[in-house]
């Protein structure tokens, strides 16, 4: 390969705010990782904390006898160079990424003057030592060994006779590899080529000795300065699935891998792994429960969305017009939103989606409808199954699985009994009862819920009065719930509510309603919601691909054509 990627997500990518993995969840990333076929895993810091010790034994254990995990895949161990005045044989640090047998040994040294001054408390020469000693204690072992050059590129700026010479230590004794760390994400990539141009000059004499960049994402150049250190020579890339890391992160792995081998033509992963970055990002940022931005290159799920009613119709008729690549090129997808910025085109691309067909007044008429609603306060971008069931619903074989012909929500307070409240104090708990009158088949019948609040208790209702006809129900679960106050005229301001629906086999859709009444606002959502569940959903699962899809919507609308 022309550049190998080294993913460090389980290392600096768990020093991101609000991240933390478990010993299960980094196990399931990293052979994700090996899986897909990354040159590097750095999987911890065996020295620094029991979990990350933890992780090698139980690698070991998984992966014994082989001698690296599958694809050709290398584990890497972090650590530093040895303590200041210290053998290397009686650091603890050194000693534990020694015994967690990974076959990469990635170490940290200061190079910038300034900091092995003032934080090492050291000297210059004692730094180099501390170099030198580790990269030779490692390699009598038959390590493969990093020299993470912290600061490198400040240092340079600094002091770049420094800067070089602790490079240089580490290929005297050596090192396999020597990765330039731009650790305060200042730099920017025209400095970051330079800099590293002149790197790839002084190790020149050592012709084994590669050179990696590792960078953060401080000033939003994270993977520019990536990309620039590989037009310089670099040959490895340390970065985190979906950019997470420290502060404003590491380099996005997924964006550089994309780029390289898109944008550059050089190979950084194995032949058709490609396709599996919107997958592979999706998954880790799932066990980390950092759901990438929609807008993340290449694999968000807005990445190849239009929602301008001028970009559909000519990604309609060239798809590149708009799109810088072929989505499905990354495993990704191309879709348009419907809002009241859509165009005639946004309705047609959701139509035909469907295999439904809808005339020149058709498409003007749903059209005025998507635009009248959002006057209203509806939001359809983010709410794609309420726009399926407005097409469904004109369609002239249409007929509704269910009515609902009315509904009553109750709200209150009951007496409870406390004997530890003070007398004449009686406790209180709050009720929400709900009733709805449905119809099914000609058949009006009511049907009654109790929840922790009003839309609760609707919920409720209406599941118990469509299970016994339409037991798919038991399986459409509400995941998600969310409110917003579109103005301040107090009680009756308009509420926009979103609620987003799933099933057992991880399908999803979501609704939105608009009301001056919360509780009829969501009523809204509730009914797409429950409906586009009765439509698309079996007991055994829902079938859903962006496309209006179930048997009994098949059988009411084929060939049929909207008014």
């Amino acid at each position: 390969m022309d550049v190998q990627l080294y993913d460090t997500t389980l290392r600096d990518g768990a020093q991101m705010v609000d991240v933390a993995m478990t010993l299960e969840d980094k196990l399931k990333i990293a052979q994700r990782l090996c899986d897909f076929g990354v040159g590097y895993v750095e999987a911890g810091w065996p020295g620094s904390n029991p979990k990350d010790a933890a992780f090698f034994d139980a690698w070991n254990k998984i992966h014994r006898g082989e001698s690296v995990p599958p694809h050709g895949t290398k584990l890497a161990a972090f650590g530093s160079t040895r303590r200041k005045e210290a053998k290397c044989e009686d650091d603890p640090n050194i000693v534990s990424l020694l015994e967690c047998q990974a076959p990469v040994i990635t170490m940290v040294a200061k190079a910038w003057s300034e900091q092995v001054l003032h934080v090492l408390n050291t000297t210059k020469e004692e730094n180099l030592s501390m170099i030198r000693d580790s990269v030779a204690y490692f390699k009598g072992f038959g390590k493969e060994v990093m020299l993470d050059a912290e600061h490198f590129f400040d240092g340079f700026k600094a002091d770049p006779s420094y800067a070089k010479e602790c490079i240089r230590a580490a290929a005297e004794s050596g090192v396999d590899a020597v990765v330039l760390c731009e650790t305060n994400g200042g730099c920017l990539p025209w400095d970051v080529e330079a800099i590293t141009a002149m790197a790839m000059e002084t190790l020149a004499p050592w012709e084994g000795v590669r050179i990696g960049i590792h960078t953060h994402n401080d000033t939003g150049m994270a993977v520019a300065n990536s990309l620039a250190a590989v037009r310089a020579g670099a040959t490895i890339v340390q970065g985190c699935i979906n950019g997470i890391g420290e502060r404003t992160g590491n380099a996005d792995l997924v964006t550089v891998a994309a780029n390289l081998e898109l944008k550059m033509g050089m190979s950084c992963m194995p032949q058709g792994r490609i396709s599996e970055l919107t997958e592979l990002a999706h998954t880790v940022a799932d066990v980390c429960h950092q759901p990438p931005p929609k807008s993340n290159p290449y694999i968000g799920s807005s990445a190849f969305a239009h929602k301008g009613g001028i970009h559909v119709a000519a990604v309609r008729k060239l798809p590149h017009s708009y799109n810088h690549i072929d989505p499905g090129l990354v495993g990704n997808a191309m879709r348009s939103v419907v809002s009241e910025l859509s165009g005639r085109g946004n309705i047609l691309d959701k139509v035909e989606s469907a295999g439904l067909q809808l005339d020149k007044e058709g498409v003007g008429s749903v059209l005025a409808m998507i635009k009248q609603l959002e006057n209203e306060g509806f939001a359809f971008e983010n709410a794609g199954a309420s726009v399926d069931m407005i097409l469904i619903r004109r369609g002239s074989l249409y007929t509704p699985p269910f009515k609902v012909l009315e509904y009553t929500v109750m709200s209150g307070n009951r007496l409870e009994e406390d004997p530890g409240s003070q007398e004449g104090c009686a406790a209180r708990a709050s009720t929400n009862q709900a009733m709805v009158k449905l119809e099914i088949d000609g058949k009006a019948f009511m049907s009654a819920g109790e929840g922790n609040g009003p839309v609760d208790a609707l919920a409720a209702a209406l599941r118990t009065g469509l299970c016994s006809e339409f037991p798919q129900i038991e399986n459409v679960l509400l995941k998600d719930y969310n409110v917003h106050l579109l103005d301040t005229r107090g009680s009756q301001s308009t509420t926009r509510v979103t609620i987003e629906f799933s099933n057992p086999a991880c399908s999803k859709w979501s609704t939105v309603g608009a009301h001056t009444s919360i509780v009829d606002a969501s009523f809204r959502a509730l009914l797409d919601g429950l409906e586009f569940g009765v439509l698309n959903c079996t007991t055994h699962g829902c079938k859903l691909n962006n496309q209006l899809s179930s048997n009994m919507l098949s059988t009411q609308l084929a060939n049929g054509v909207l008014p």
